[in-house]
């Protein structure tokens, strides 16, 4: 048996290992032949939607730099670029950060010239004196978790181990401190499970002391602390294996194969990035959407969909904090 690690070590380990890990070498990309299907894969809209709200954070703001975190392929960052205002897109410098090997490739042979990468947030800011308009599309989600589980006892943390055949054996350790979560605010029922994603704001708090100025969008799928966990008490996690999703013990299956993933909690995120950028709207997809779709295109309205895409995502729109 290898001794016990907490799941957001196995987790990272699965995701980003930089030898076996999915994001590193085993995704097989995106779309309806990959693992997973972004809302850009769907539909321009969120492209134009985007491009929309960038020219205009651009020009509010006075800065020129441009940067998207974790662009996947790079369909949607070429997609924003062709959307923008001819008078804007001259005048940008578009920058992309991407730690993935493989998808840089690709990215690199879709955009060529027209874009800068960084492996680091901290890099990109750099090159743009602190000055940026920041995106991202379904990044918080790729960073690892950590879960608790409520028992009559508290809280206690998820950590794995596996035997001889890589069977996975779940145990449950007593935690102190808990990280900073509004999900532990609520009154939550015995038996009920969590995840937090500790990393992200690890990694976010790391470089947003370095942001200057600036426009900060965040689009995921999650929802408010009140709402995250409403009708699933075993959380959100689960694996994605060419578009089927898995859940239970069948996403220890293959590490590095397989896509894992849980919804965002958004309170969390205004929280942690509270000194450094004030909140100007949280909204649904489609409200964000509206102004830009194409009543006529089927694919616009699959993301108007009050059951789907529409309401299951979240758009997060921050302003540096002067």
């Amino acid at each position: 048996m290898s001794p016990s690690i907490r799941f957001d070590a196995f987790m990272e380990r699965a995701l980003h290992d930089p030898l076996d890990g999915y994001y590193a070498q085993s995704i097989r990309g995106i779309g309806r032949r990959g693992d997973f299907t972004t809302a850009p894969m769907l539909s321009a809209a969120p492209a134009r939607a985007i491009a929309a709200w960038a020219a205009r954070a651009l020009r509010e703001t006075r800065c020129r730099d441009l940067i998207e975190i974790g662009p996947g392929e790079g369909t949607l960052a070429a997609a924003v670029l062709a959307a923008l205002p001819w008078s804007r897109r001259w005048k940008i410098r578009l920058h992309l950060v991407e730690t993935s090997p493989a998808l840089t490739a690709i990215q690199q042979k879709l955009l060529g010239r027209r874009a800068r990468w960084h492996r680091s947030m901290t890099d990109a800011l750099a090159a743009c004196a602190g000055r940026a308009v920041i995106f991202s599309n379904e990044l918080v989600d790729a960073f690892p978790v950590r879960r608790f589980q409520l028992t009559a006892d508290g809280w206690r943390e998820l950590a794995v181990a596996f035997d001889a055949n890589r069977r996975p054996h779940e145990s449950l350790l007593p935690v102190a401190p808990l990280p900073p979560s509004s999900s532990f605010l609520y009154n939550q029922p015995v038996g009920q499970w969590i995840e937090v994603h500790d990393a992200y704001r690890v990694w976010l708090t790391s470089w947003l002391p370095a942001w200057q100025a600036g426009r900060l969008l965040t689009i995921d799928y999650g929802a408010a602390a009140a709402d995250i966990y409403h009708r699933r008490p075993n959380g959100t996690l689960r694996a994605y294996l060419f578009q089927q999703r898995l859940e239970g013990p069948a996403i220890y299956d293959h590490p590095g194969r397989l896509d894992l993933t849980a919804d965002v909690n958004f309170t969390d995120l205004t929280a942690w990035s509270a000194p450094w950028a004030a909140t100007v709207t949280l909204r649904p997809l489609r409200d964000f959407l509206l102004p830009v779709i194409d009543p006529a295109n089927p694919a616009d309205r699959t993301l108007l969909d009050a059951h789907g895409a529409g309401s299951a995502f979240l758009v997060l729109d921050q302003l540096h904090r002067k």
